[in-house]
């Protein structure tokens, strides 16, 4: 699905660009790599996959307080 789609969806902007530029997902890519602006394209499986782990780390992070 496009980041807008997923926007329209009720998912953060922000979440979809710190999931597109995690070094260790592959599940975001661009339409058009050689193009700057071009359309990033999410699997959803994949994004759902990441969102529960950023989470569970957020979590983590919290109780170690």
């Amino acid at each position: 699905m496009k980041g807008s789609e997923l926007q329209k969806m009720g998912i953060c902007p922000e979440l979809l660009r710190m999931a597109y530029g995690d070094k260790t997902q592959r599940f975001a890519m661009k339409l058009h790599p050689e193009k700057s602006n071009s359309t990033i394209l999410f699997n959803t499986a994949g994004l759902a996959e990441w969102m529960e782990k950023h989470i569970e780390n957020q979590m983590k992070g919290l109780q170690r307080t």
